[in-house]
């Protein structure tokens, strides 16, 4: 018995003009048209797994049509809702009420609106922090903050509601936690708690959330503590053991944290007693900043570049100070023997003709400044048996 029932038979001839329509010519039509709907389906499926797609569109059957030089099935979509009618003299069968459109009316009506295919667009949200000026973005003067936290425009003679940035709220156990850190490296950071705090900077899995918070804070106090010994080194160790941290992910900030990194590397004063050993803390930025190069060079590839271009610089100006001359080469040499080797060897020789006499009691009569030229010759001396290494 075919799934096909003679009533689906008979209605489909009655509306293609087939008034008397015998009862046993749709019984025997029945099964046909049930095998001919099966081959018809069958071919389509072949069609959409050749195309790679598991859903089957009215456009595979189009084809399987085509394959069995039967007549694609032509029409548009109204885009209307579906009409369903009761076919006549039958109780629980219904058809579709699809209205036949004469060539010559639709030849004759205004073209339809072209629908809008999926694209997707790309622009820039921000650039080094700042917001370009661009149709994507919303103006400064539409984010200025309302009284209520929201700003309603008129746009095109409609409302349009901008919501303002949501502030990044820490939880009170974090907040807590910042503060006690931040305290320990300003005012403590030769205490006991302050290297247990080191140790939990390095370990901890959840301070994500204040990396950012962490990275202002060290830019903020170089910039102001230069003068402050005992504060920047406790910030190049708050920094060091961010970056040993496994469960922080810190690449976004480098940006951030370099200029700091450097500053306690190359400024021309660190601190503000003879007694403060500036050169220690010169030495331990030396080894941070390769520690940064090593870990992320391959994400951020002109880091490097970047970097030894600033060394090299500081170290051939004469007019900087000698101070500035020790952390440039102690930078370049912690870089690696192909840094010292590329850049350093080449520029040796003009460079001692101009240290020398800086070392010299007949020439240089500021004892500080000697010892200041002796520190740096005495950094390239240890520096060069990497010169002579070979390669790797």
């Amino acid at each position: 018995m075919s799934i096909v029932p003679k009533e689906t038979v008979e209605v489909i001839a009655q509306s293609i003009g087939i008034s008397h329509f015998s009862t046993d010519a749709a019984l025997a039509l029945a099964p046909d048209v049930e095998y001919r709907i099966r081959e018809i389906m069958q071919e389509a499926i072949k069609c959409m797994r050749h195309s790679r797609r598991t859903t089957l569109t009215t456009d595979d059957v189009d084809e399987a049509l085509k394959l069995r030089n039967v007549e694609p099935v032509y029409g548009f979509a109204s885009g209307g809702p579906l009409r369903f009618r009761r076919a006549i003299g039958y109780r629980d069968l219904f058809y579709l009420d699809d209205k036949d459109v004469e060539f010559k009316e639709v030849i004759e009506a205004p073209l339809p609106r072209a629908p809008l295919d999926t694209s997707i667009v790309c622009h820039w949200l921000a650039i080094e922090g700042v917001q370009p000026v661009i149709p994507e973005n919303a103006p400064v003067q539409a984010i200025a903050a309302p009284s209520n936290g929201t700003n309603n425009e008129q746009k095109d003679g409609l409302p349009v509601e901008i919501k303002l940035p949501v502030k990044h709220i820490l939880s009170r156990e974090l907040q807590l936690y910042f503060d006690k850190i931040t305290e320990l490296a300003v005012s403590r950071s030769d205490s006991v708690l302050f290297k247990q705090a080191l140790v939990s900077l390095a370990t901890d899995s959840g301070l994500h959330p204040l990396v950012p918070y962490f990275t202002y804070f060290v830019a903020d106090e170089v910039s102001r503590g230069l003068n402050n010994y005992s504060l920047l080194f406790a910030l190049m160790r708050v920094v060091w053991n961010l970056l040993q941290n496994p469960h922080i992910q810190i690449e976004p900030y480098l940006h951030q944290l370099m200029p700091s990194v450097v500053t306690c590397l190359v400024a021309k004063r660190l601190g503000n007693r003879l007694a403060d050993n500036h050169w220690e803390l010169r030495d331990f930025t030396a080894k941070l900043v390769a520690a940064i190069c090593k870990r992320y060079g391959h994400v951020y590839n002109t880091l490097q570049t970047r970097l030894t271009k600033t060394l090299l610089n500081a170290l051939l100006d004469p007019k900087r100070a000698l101070t500035q001359h020790y952390g440039a080469v102690q930078g370049l040499a912690a870089l690696g023997p192909n840094v010292v080797r590329l850049l350093l060897l080449p520029n040796l020789g003009p460079y001692l003709s101009l240290l020398e006499p800086e070392m010299l009691l007949e020439k240089q009569k500021n004892e500080v400044k000697r010892h200041e030229a002796w520190r740096v010759y005495g950094a390239l001396l240890v520096r060069l048996p990497f010169l002579f290494s070979p390669l790797p």
